[in-house]
Order: structure tokens, then sequence, then C-alpha cells
């Protein structure tokens, strides 16, 4: 490659960048899941439009890997915690007996109903059960349903792709015959428990190691926070050979918690780079298919498989795995609804591509088609579908956003406090805050005018406030502040720490 043919090549990458992020906009007005949008894009560029050829499936199973790495690492550092937690076993339970369960589903009327022979129903059955981070955490956090459903469905996308990567894998390769189904259920149970383990120890490390150096530039604490993650994902896989999307999705949750200098612009940092790989990954995807070698048979393959994974294997899956935890039929319905497939399942179906897998073409074209079909019908319909069942969160609980920055020459932390305009810190005085001793209120800046408030200035909605504390102090500031920001400036009264909810 020269030097001019590079410039080509950045100068077309740069051109659909720039398209998919205007489409963006178009798919939220048009109500649509923006990887539609891309899939087409890819379709576009394709050997049926402009004529790319992409047949690397070995190239795309590692790039649409790596991709998901950075989505989950984003899900993971913008989840809140205190959803996450309370409802993490259900997630599990989802990701792991739920995953089964639908797989079983599927294979069985791909096998029985359809007349496809095992290894291809079980393929189909496994590309197709769990559900895509990306749709998840990109739908929901557009509709405001209850935090309990938000976690759980979060933590279920984060956490599902482990079991069915590795079921993907040793039937493509025939080790789910030759070692049998106790032989897989151990090595899940090993993958997820050990690399959920080296996860956390990889994030309470990272998180000591960030609060203890400070960086020379504001810009290096996103670079460092997501390189610890990358560190999590491949010491898992390479070291100790356990799932490495369970280890930094781990790691993330435990970063995404934790007070960390510029933690927004972390955040900001981090939501554009997983955008980049949404794209990147969606547009591949569309030029690895060949849209042409689609048959009607094809399309009605897709169609059947697809209702009953999303139909039958998922609502079963979902009502086995959560009734135990009491859970009303409402709440169930959305949950089952809202596992959306997406860029997970195409990923997943190139690996029997890449292993050659005797009909694995086929596999891969009624997957695409299935991922376009029910993505178009479920996500749109999410929206509706939470205001019909009644389990959206019309008192959610608000939260305000704090950045650090360290003040290394004076042993302080300034924090920037952003006050939204639900929450109750609009209309307290500054003296009725009750920070904690030799903490101060600098600054505030309102309609772009800064100013030094006084203890009678009250505070409102759209301010920006700038908070030094002592670094001791500043996990007992960021609790007060909270926890005024939700219960106003009696928050002591009700009981409000400002800690995580449980």
């Amino acid at each position: 490659m020269d030097v001019t043919e590079l410039d080509r090549i950045l100068l077309a990458g740069a051109a659909v960048l720039l398209v998919a992020i205007i489409a963006v906009r178009l798919s939220g007005r048009l109500g649509l899941p923006s990887l539609l949008i891309y899939l087409a894009m890819g379709l576009l560029l394709g050997e049926s439009g402009a004529g790319i050829q992409f047949e690397d499936a070995q190239l795309a199973h590692a790039l649409g890997f790596a991709a998901l790495v950075i989505i989950l690492i984003e899900g993971g550092l913008t989840t809140r915690w205190n959803e996450v937690r309370p409802v993490m076993p259900m997630g599990v339970v989802l990701a792991t007996l739920g995953v089964a369960i639908s797989v079983g589903v599927v294979a069985c009327v791909a096998h029985f109903v359809l007349g496809l022979d095992w290894q291809i129903s079980v393929l189909l059955g496994a590309v197709t059960s769990p559900t895509d981070a990306a749709a998840v955490f990109s739908v929901l956090r557009r509709v405001n349903v209850r935090p309990r459903l938000r976690g759980m469905l979060e933590a279920e996308s984060g956490l599902n792709d482990a079991p069915t990567v590795l079921l993907v894998t040793l039937v493509s390769t025939d080790g789910l015959k030759e070692h049998g189904l106790p032989y897989f259920a151990g090595l899940v149970v090993y993958e997820l428990v050990v690399g959920a383990l080296f996860g956390f120890v990889i994030g309470w490390a990272a998180v000591g190691l960030i609060r203890r150096v400070a960086l020379g530039s504001a810009g290096l604490y996103p670079l460092a926070i997501v390189s610890l993650c990358f560190v999590s994902y491949a010491g898992g896989t390479v070291l100790l050979h356990v799932s490495g999307f369970a280890a930094v999705y781990v790691t993330s949750l435990i970063l995404g918690r934790a007070e960390l200098p510029h933690r927004i612009a972390t955040r900001s940092f981090v939501d554009g780079f997983a955008w980049l790989a949404q794209i990147g990954l969606f547009v591949m995807l569309g030029l690895l298919a060949s849209p042409g070698r689609i048959q009607l048979n094809d399309v009605l393959l897709a169609l059947v498989i697809g209702i009953a994974v999303t139909v039958v294997g998922r609502f079963a899956a979902v009502t086995l795995s959560v009734s135990w935890f009491k859970i009303p039929w409402r709440e169930q319905t959305f949950v089952a609804w809202a596992g959306l497939r997406g860029a997970v399942p195409i990923v997943l179906a190139t690996i029997p591509l890449a292993e050659k897998v005797p009909q694995a073409d086929r596999v891969f074209d009624v997957v695409f088609v299935l991922v376009l079909l029910f993505t178009l019908l479920q996500g749109p319909s999410l929206p509706w579908l939470a205001k019909r069942l009644k389990v959206l969160d019309d008192n959610a609980a608000v939260e305000v956003d704090i950045d650090v920055a360290p003040l290394e020459s004076l042993g302080a932390d300034m924090l920037q406090v952003l006050i939204p305009s639900e929450s109750r810190l609009a209309g307290v005085e500054i003296g009725e805050l009750r920070l904690p001793p030799g903490v101060s209120v600098s600054l505030v800046i309102r309609d772009h005018k800064a100013f030094v408030p006084e203890r009678r200035t009250v505070l409102r909605a759209g301010d920006a406030v700038l908070v030094v504390a002592p670094s001791a102090l500043r996990e007992p500031t960021v609790r007060r502040l909270r926890a005024v920001s939700r219960a106003g400036r009696l928050a002591g009264w009700f009981g409000e720490r400002g800690r995580e909810q449980h």
C-alpha cells in the first residue's frame, strides 16, 4: 500500500463515517435502530452495490470480537451499578439457563419441524439466542423503564456472550459431540466464574491505580481506562483461558461505579469509541453478506427461526428463568420482548464460516435476514409496549453528574456538579447543602456566566457548580450532593445518605 492508496482509503472511510453519524439522527427520527442503516450501508458498498469484495470470515470474526469488547466496555462504564447489583442473579440465570432453554427450543424446531440436521439446528439455536449488548444498551436508554428491568436486561446482555461463544465454537469444531454436555456445562461455569473473578481483580486494582496516579493530561484518563479494560479481556483469555467477555464486562462495571478523575470526559470518549465500533462492525457485516445468495427459502427459514427464538424460545426462557424471583407477568413480558438481536448473532455466525462448517453460508444468510426483520419489528415497538404494560418508571431517582479533576498540589479534588431539571438540588441554598467542613463551593456557572456564590445563593436547574474538596472528603461530599439531589435539603431527615441504592 502506498501513500496515494492510503489517502483514498482515508477519504472513503471518513465519508462513510460521516454518513453513518448523520444516519444516527435520521434513525432516531424514524424510530429505527441505527444498526439497520449501517447494515444497509455495508450492503450498498458490497458486491451487490459498489462492488467492494470482502469474503474473509476469519478477519470478520476477529474484528467482530474486538468491536464487541469495545461495546461491552461502554456498556459497563455507563451502566448504573445500583440498578444492576440487585438483579445480577436474574441476569446470570437468563444468560445461562435462559440461553440453554432458548437454544433447545430453536434446535428442536429446526430439526423436527424444518428437517435440518442436528449440527445446523444447534448452531441456529446457539447463534440466535443471545441478546445484543449494543442494541439493548442503546434502546433501553431511550425508554425509561423501571430500574430492575433495565438492570436485568443489561446484565443479561453483558454476560450471555460467553456461554454462546463457547457453544458455537464447540459445535462448529465437533467438540460438543466429542466431549458431551457435562463437559460443556463445566466449562461454561469455569469460564464465567473465573472470568468474572479475574475481571473483578483487574477492576479493583485499576481503580486504586488511577486514583493514586495523577496523569499529565485529562485526555490520558480515558485512554488508561480503556487500556485496562482490554488488559482484563486479553489477560483472561490468554493467561487463564476464561471468558474475556465476562472479565471485561465486570471490570468496566467496577470502573463505571467508581468516582474516578474526569469521569464524564471518560464516558464521552468511550461513548464515541463505542459508536465507532458499532458503525465499523455493522458496515463490515453488511460487506460480508451476499444478498444475491439469499433465496426465498432462506427468508422463510429466517421467519420460522425468528418466531421460534423470539416468541417461543425467549418467552419460555424468561418464564422459566425469572419466575423463581417472583417477577410480575407484565415485567416478564417486557423482558422477553426486549431481548433484542443485533450484531452478536451475525458475529457468532462468522465462527462456523471461519471453521468451514458445511452449510455455514446458509446459516449466516438466515441469521442476517432474521436480525434485519426482527430488529425492525422489535426495536420501534418497545416504547409502546412499555407504556401498555405499565412498566415505565415515572419516579426514577435523579442522579447528578459529578466529574472529578485532581488538584495534586493542594491534595484536593475539584468536583464539577451538573444540576438536571428534575434534581431537588434546584431551589437549595449553598448553606443548606451542609457539606463536610473544609469543603467549599468555589464557583457557579449559570447562563454562560460564572460567579462566586454566597451562603444564601440559591441553586437552579442547569447550573454547573464547582466544589473543591480535600481528597479524604471527596466520597462524603459526593454522597451528600447525591442525597440532596434525590431528597432535597432535608435528605438526612428522610434517611437519604446518597449511597448506592439496593
